[in-house]
């Protein structure tokens, strides 16, 4: 009996991960294992470029988990350079284009897995292609943005919005010596944030020397005579740049999906059930940031690109495919960053995230420290708590401060997956010793506060 083909389209977290659990359920002579990617490099850290850019990761490879040669010793066949340009869903079978030789070909499937990842927001302004101007989505990204960096004839670098990329690639570009202006739309950084956690991040980022300017839409990159960008200019103003970095958050790359009918979220992402696989569709499963996930808190979907969420959908849907059985129930939205050495952590719902579903809340926030007072080095701590008027369910939590501030989120991140409310959190057995918090942990704190506004009965929400 031939073996069945697994194809995979996407050869990062969620497509490796998809082929790589497979083959340990299912030897070559029972499932042939195809994938397919458009670039150089395999399972890599995409999260940690800006990281690598700035000179704490050393090496380009520090971020490589998986090279190509080591899957293939796996026996995968892994073709990199070749992009699957079409979906044949009714003849179970993928068009690829082989950008080094120009080829194109079909390639029969069984079953098939499409892990194609993001795509940077790039508007379609004037002067966006320009040389100097670089996203950074991919290890070849990165590579391109240090080139140009070394190119750069002056020292003054401009980000273009204020998310997790932009305020990681502000400080990136700040430890490289560059003058940074970052330019956000929103009226804070962080838009992940309620504005009024956004401010502290905005004061931190001045701190540092960073300029950042809010309300600030782009309306075109100008360019000297030699093509290469000279500044940014705005609705309001022109800020000077030799170097542009765009950070304005990604989109599902669905295009092959959206071609032959596969269903899409509200988001543009890929519509899964339980098990990964796209809905209406027996043999196909989709993964990463190409799909939309489930949102525990608010019972919507929504589309979130980490490579945490993209592992586990890959080892979910490798398990299925090589007939084991595996879940993603959803997530909460927890997600953490840093600039410089302000840390920034969020998990479950917004102000008006709970609005937009619906939701009556109160919110509680509180300033503490992250060890106990009296200790060396303890640093401030601000905790916003959002809890659903009358039940005091635990609807989100933000978290700005330095000194482990930033992974304080997964005591959250676990209450809201439990769906505790704020009054059961402050019985919750914390560690405690001096040197990692005072008596009463942060969280706790905000949750005390969180259980006195719900008694109240004042609901701050819709």
């Amino acid at each position: 009996m031939a073996a069945e083909r697994l194809v995979v389209i996407g050869g990062d977290a969620a497509g490796m991960s998809a082929a790589s659990q497979a083959r340990r359920l299912k030897e070559p002579d029972e499932l042939s294992i195809v994938a397919f990617e458009r670039g150089h490099f395999t399972s890599y850290s995409a999260c940690g470029i800006p990281y690598w850019v700035g000179g704490d990761v050393e090496k380009r490879d520090d971020l490589v988990a998986r090279t190509p040669e080591e899957h293939r010793a796996r026996s995968i066949d892994l073709r990199t350079r070749t992009e699957v340009t079409e979906i044949d869903v009714a003849g179970r079978r993928v068009r690829a284009l082989d950008r080094e030789s120009g080829e194109m070909y079909w390639t029969g499937f069984d079953k098939l897995v499409i892990a194609t990842g993001a795509r940077p927001v790039r508007p379609g302004l004037p002067g966006m292609d320009a040389p100097g101007v670089h996203g950074v989505q991919t290890l070849d990204d990165g590579q391109a943005l240090l080139d140009s960096l070394d190119r750069a004839p002056g020292r003054r670098a401009v980000v273009v919005g204020a998310g997790y990329i932009g305020v990681e690639m502000a400080e990136a570009m700040l430890k490289r010596g560059f003058e940074v202006t970052v330019l956000n739309r929103g009226a804070q950084p962080m838009a992940t944030l309620d504005p009024d956690m956004g401010r502290l991040v905005h004061d931190a980022m001045d701190g540092l020397g960073i300029t950042t300017v809010n309300g600030a839409a782009v309306t075109r990159i100008l360019t000297g005579e030699d093509g290469r960008v000279t500044a940014v200019a705005t609705e309001d103003g022109t800020y000077p740049a030799d170097v542009v970095v765009l950070g304005i958050g990604v989109e599902p790359e669905t295009a092959l999906a959206r071609a032959v009918g596969l269903p899409l979220g509200p988001h543009g992402g890929l519509l899964t059930d339980l098990s990964m696989r796209v809905v209406g569709h027996d043999n196909i499963w989709a993964g990463g940031d190409c799909v939309e996930v489930l949102d525990l808190v608010a019972g919507r979907t929504r589309h979130i690109a980490l490579g945490t969420h993209a592992n586990k959908h890959g080892q979910i849907i490798g398990s299925n495919v090589g007939g084991g059985y595996g879940t993603f129930p959803g997530v909460v939205g927890t997600a953490v960053s840093k600039v410089c050495d302000l840390e920034i952590a969020r998990t479950g719902l917004r102000e008006k995230d709970a609005r937009a579903v619906g939701l009556r809340y109160v919110t509680a926030t509180i300033e503490s420290t992250g060890r106990a007072g009296y200790y060396p080095g303890a640093q401030p701590m601000t905790v916003k708590m959002l809890a659903e008027y009358r039940t005091g369910r635990l609807l989100g939590v933000q978290i700005v401060g330095r000194d482990g501030a930033a992974k304080r989120v997964d005591v959250a991140a676990v209450a809201l997956t439990a769906g505790m409310t704020v009054e059961a959190m402050t019985a919750l057995d914390l560690g405690y010793a001096p040197p990692f918090s005072p008596v009463w942990d942060p969280v706790l704190v905000a949750a005390r506060k969180a259980v006195t506004a719900v008694r109240a009965g004042l609901s701050d929400g819709a």
